[in-house]
């Protein structure tokens, strides 16, 4: 799965990495160290016409659901079950998103019996898109909130020693091709939906305090001088 992650760039960084105008919603993101289940976070979609950032909920609430409280159990989406789940199936089909991060984390337990953080970073030290859904809900009094999930799929050799699970990374071809409205093709997109490379990702470990969503500084991502025996 993926419970947290970080997107540690600026608000001008992550629309030049994207090659996005400057939107209404500049003001909404600062460099986050510890992005957490129920936050807002940036997300990118296409409207048809170009691609636009924005800010998101974590964990999706589908435009039918009674209330806000599904939001917490689809923090991430199973590739394989897109189009069996209620709350996943349009989504896949129309309203598809990337979530752009820095790193994300895992946990593993460590040789003193407990578990230890680690940040999962790319091997080249940029930025990358996991492959996300949205959706926008309205509550009983017609407020509107847009929400999303993470896509996950099995892991590679990198990260099968931490976890069963890991996000869906996009390369650039990829990722336009996840966002494009006109691609409808459940095959074509379903074959996007795999485990990267495995030399795309790096990991260390960080402090437990990371485990703590009040903890969101650059402590969180600095690699801790005594690490203990993982593998």
């Amino acid at each position: 799965m993926c419970g947290r992650y970080t997107l540690t760039i600026t608000w001008e960084e992550l629309l030049m990495y994207y090659e996005l105008e400057e939107g209404p919603s500049v003001a909404c993101h600062q460099p986050r160290y510890n992005i957490a289940p129920g936050q807002t976070a940036p997300a990118i979609i296409h409207d048809g016409e170009k691609r636009k950032a924005g800010p998101l909920r974590w964990g999706l609430i589908p435009s039918w659901a009674k209330d806000d409280k599904m939001g917490w159990r689809t923090l991430n989406a199973r590739a394989e079950t897109l189009l069996e789940k209620p709350a996943f199936r349009q989504p896949f089909q129309r309203k598809r998103c990337l979530i752009p991060a820095d790193s994300f984390y895992e946990w593993k337990l460590a040789s003193d019996g407990k578990k230890q953080p680690l940040r999962i970073v790319p091997a080249d030290g940029g930025l990358f898109s996991m492959a996300g859904l949205y959706d926008t809900w309205r509550n009983e009094h017609g407020e509107k909130m847009s929400t999303f999930t993470i896509v996950t799929t099995t892991p590679n050799r990198t990260m099968e020693q931490v976890h069963d699970r890991m996000p869906v990374i996009l390369g650039p071809e990829e990722a336009s091709t996840w966002l494009d409205r006109s691609v409808v093709e459940v095959d074509k997109l379903q074959r996007l939906l795999k485990p990267c490379p495995s030399e795309w990702l790096e990991m260390y470990p960080v402090d437990p305090k990371v485990g703590n969503v009040k903890h969101d500084s650059p402590e969180c991502i600095t690699a801790i001088s005594d690490p203990p025996l993982l593998f």
